[in-house]
């Protein structure tokens, strides 16, 4: 299995003020190819800022970091950006849906700054909401669905590139019981398809859908648990 993620001794420092704020602390971190990851830790803990260092979102200011074998720690913010786009789909807790666009347009947006011709990305957005379930909806605005309904279609779109990796940062917050549940099956199924997912949550029992915990104190890995 090859590793997709590897982080060694990773630092992140912001200034605030005269003081310096480390936010990560020397995190050392492996994630293999199709591995489920929940990042766990109290406010504070430097989960958010790991998520943005795993997405590319965000540079370290000490340490290495590799993704699928390619270092990318030093890399520019446009580099980040291409990788981003072929390697990394996400999730967000707000869904990030714009308002006046239907379900599929939302889907096919990632492709539209791809580049990718209409009539293939409104076919692969197609596919990737049937594949989330939402065949039925794809001419509606996010305005007139459930909040699951919307969930979905971010899923979709986070799967419209192909990424290898998922990164989900908090998919449940703003959803009930029963509707976490359907979008944690989702990312179980997307799972079993071969992608690694890595779900950045607070809750106890969404963490439990993963297959290793790794749970982070005042910037540093405090335990990593599972398989």
């Amino acid at each position: 299995m090859r590793t997709m993620i590897e982080m060694e001794q990773v630092r992140k420092e912001y200034q605030s003020g005269e003081q310096a704020v480390k936010a990560l602390d020397g995190i050392s971190l492996s994630i293999a190819e199709n591995d489920y990851v929940a990042i766990m830790g109290p406010s504070g803990s430097g989960k958010s800022t790991l998520m943005n260092i795993i997405g590319c979102l965000d540079t370290p200011t000490g340490g290495t970091y590799s993704l699928d074998g390619e270092r990318v720690d030093s890399l520019s913010d446009e580099s980040l950006s291409r990788i981003r786009g072929r390697k990394i789909g996400f999730v967000f807790q707000s869904f990030h849906l714009l308002p006046r666009l239907t379900a599929l347009e939302n889907v096919a947006l990632p492709l539209v700054y791809a580049g990718v011709p209409r009539a293939r990305r409104e076919e692969r957005a197609r596919e990737a909401l049937a594949r989330v379930g939402l065949s039925h909806r794809m001419t509606h605005l996010p305005g007139s669905m459930s909040g699951g309904q919307r969930q979905r279609v971010a899923v979709a779109r986070a799967l419209i590139a192909h990424p290898s990796i998922i990164l989900a940062d908090e998919p449940t917050g703003n959803l009930d019981t029963a509707t976490s549940e359907e979008i944690m099956q989702l990312f179980g199924e997307i799972h079993a398809s071969g992608n690694t997912v890595i779900l950045v949550t607070h809750e106890e029992d969404i963490a439990r859908y993963a297959h290793r915990i790794v749970r982070l104190r005042d910037g540093r890995i405090e335990s990593d648990t599972g398989s």
